[in-house]
């Protein structure tokens, strides 16, 4: 529907422009309409040319709307002609033989209606049908590289509900670059350099010796979860009393390491079980071993962008937009976590990606600009940089909170709500509200079979159509073939229009999905499907006597069970045909 209103306003504007004179063609924003009164799709193009042409914008509506109608009636003029001397599509005598809009009215200051004929969406819906999942996919990405850094939690315990939520959000998302022709990446980047890790080390070492029988005192501000104690009786079943005696200055490196190992084991594990996996994971540790760190902060002084203060080393990150300069060698010569973050986003833009997408906590929004400089410092257009921020998940029974884990030591983690309610579940209503919003997830409502839980809601109405075609598997010739498909015009209903109008939004929904990175609208467009189906199959029968429109009505399942399913691919979640 996008793709044919465009068109129309795009060969109009050419034609009015002769008058107009403008050195080109403006945007042309589509939108469909909030409220169904007001069209099957809308345009503020008239409200965008109101300061270039200097007319009011409603004025502008009715100049492009006259022209549209007037250009509809043949004869057609030359200019409106296919280079094969075809009309366009828009116009009468075009290829579905008809008018495709049913009306265009101006409302408002300036906006421009469409309502499309029921013989337009009986002819995209044979298309979709014939096509499947490629015509609902728009080549936004044009093969752009973007790299898409989420997760990315400390090695130093088991994920918990945030990250399973930021988790769930950049597999999406990545899902639906992907689809929509860019090139992506997804990394997981280690923190495995710095003092948190060391302090997970710490905490093993003293719970092993503390297994061992040994009194010594844990560690004040150490990781006390139930998963420290099982590391240290791993280390005794594997080296016995073999560190028993030595201090952590002496073993300190080998409890560090085969402790964050182990925590990184286990989070691969669960975001494998959790349906996620990751192209790359990028140590930190790494990148000083690879003197990355010390390179990025020599190119920052050969820019005469780092000086010494007060003992320390400093990058004039307020030369790029930061709110105050920040440091990168401490007093003691130690680098700080923003040294290896410039580092690591250097390399990043070293890879040569045209994006870089990083999804953090909420907790880290004041770390974004402090990041913008470091790129903008080495080159970087601002517009290459975006930050996806997840805000926490609060978890319920019947609206009550849940109790913190005894595992985690402070938090629920993911693997205790997977492990409950499942992947799908989980992912699902992960993404049901924006994710830089609070989200509740109550875990009894997720477990329920009822149309209260969204994942079921959805999924659902997939195995319903499923059922359906199973009980029409005996009826001689149904099914979706050509022949079949000419029985779409029998497809009169009001719901069985909708139906189809809601089907053919789907490829504008994906593609503002993908250009604004927000996997939610994906989620939310599937909920409205799954009601508007569920609504008509409860009111029509899809099986009846009536051979014609037994075959259409299957026709119009089957493009609903495509739909879904290309939705919920993209989500990550499955699409079952019986529950």
């Amino acid at each position: 529907m996008k793709q044919e209103v465009v068109e129309t306003i795009r060969k109009t504007l050419e034609l009015l422009n002769r008058q107009w004179g403008l050195d080109s063609i403006p945007d042309i924003d589509i939108e469909i309409p909030k409220n169904e009164a007001m069209g099957d799709i809308a345009t503020t193009v008239a409200m965008g040319l109101t300061k270039i042409l200097k007319k009011p914008p409603r004025k502008i509506a009715e100049e492009i709307v006259d022209a549209i109608k007037t250009n509809i009636i043949p004869p057609l003029p030359v200019a409106m002609l296919r280079s094969n001397g075809s009309p366009a599509p828009f116009l009468k005598g075009g290829e579905g033989g008809f008018d495709i809009f049913e009306s265009i009215e101006i409302a408002g200051p300036g906006f421009i209606n469409f309502r499309f004929r029921k013989e337009f969406f009986h002819q995209e819906l044979k298309k979709l049908l014939t096509k499947e999942h490629s015509s609902l996919r728009t080549d936004t990405g044009k093969g752009m590289k973007v790299q898409v850094e989420f997760v990315s939690a400390n090695p130093t315990g088991p994920l918990h509900v945030g990250h399973g939520r930021g988790a769930a959000v950049g597999n999406a998302l990545c899902n639906i670059l992907k689809a929509a022709g860019f090139e992506v990446q997804k990394e997981f980047y280690i923190n495995d350099a710095g003092l948190q890790v060391k302090l997970l080390g710490k905490s093993v070492w003293a719970r092993y010796l503390q297994l061992l029988g040994d009194d010594i005192p844990f560690p004040e501000d150490g990781y006390k979860g139930d998963y420290v104690e099982s590391i240290a009786k791993e280390i005794i079943n594997k080296k016995g009393e073999e560190y028993r005696n030595k201090s952590f200055e002496e073993c300190g490196g080998f409890f560090t390491t085969y402790a964050y190992k182990m925590m990184l084991a286990n989070i691969a594990k669960d975001l494998k079980d959790f349906g996620i996996t990751f192209d790359k994971w990028q140590s930190e540790k790494e990148l000083y071993e690879k003197g990355h760190v010390q390179n990025a902060l020599q190119n920052l002084r050969q820019k005469e962008l780092l000086y010494e203060k007060d003992g320390a080393m400093w990058f004039n990150s307020t030369g790029f937009g930061d709110d105050k300069d920040r440091v990168v060698i401490k007093q003691d010569g130690e680098y700080t976590y923003f040294a290896s973050d410039i580092a690591y986003h250097k390399d990043k833009l070293d890879r040569g990606f045209d994006t870089i997408i990083d999804i953090w906590g909420a907790d880290h929004h004041g770390y974004i600009p402090r990041i913008r400089s470091a790129l903008a410092a080495f080159g970087l257009p601002k517009e290459k940089f975006k930050v996806i921020l997840i805000q926490m998940v609060a978890l319920l029974r019947r609206g009550v909170p849940v109790q913190m884990s005894k595992r985690s030591g402070e938090f629920v983690t993911l693997r205790e709500v997977v492990d409950e309610v499942g992947a799908d579940i989980t992912k699902f209503i992960f993404l049901t509200r924006r994710a830089d919003s609070h989200l509740e997830f109550d875990i009894e409502v997720a477990k329920e079979q009822s149309s209260e839980n969204p994942v079921f809601y959805v999924q659902y109405a997939f195995a319903r159509i499923s059922s359906i075609f199973r009980q029409a598997e005996e009826r001689k010739g149904q099914g979706d073939d050509e022949d079949k498909r000419q029985c779409l015009a029998l497809l009169t209903e009001d719901e069985e229009l909708l139906l189809i109008k809601k089907l053919l939004q789907y490829p504008m929904v994906f593609e503002g999905s993908a250009i604004s990175c927000e996997p939610h609208r994906i989620t939310y467009y599937l909920q409205e499907l799954a009601g508007m189906f569920h609504s008509y199959y409860n009111k029509h029968r899809v099986i009846s006597d009536d051979a014609g429109l037994t075959d259409a009505r299957l026709c119009l399942c089957k493009a609903v069970q495509i739909v879904l399913k290309e939705g919920l691919n993209m989500l990550g979640v499955s699409a079952p045909e019986r529950m």
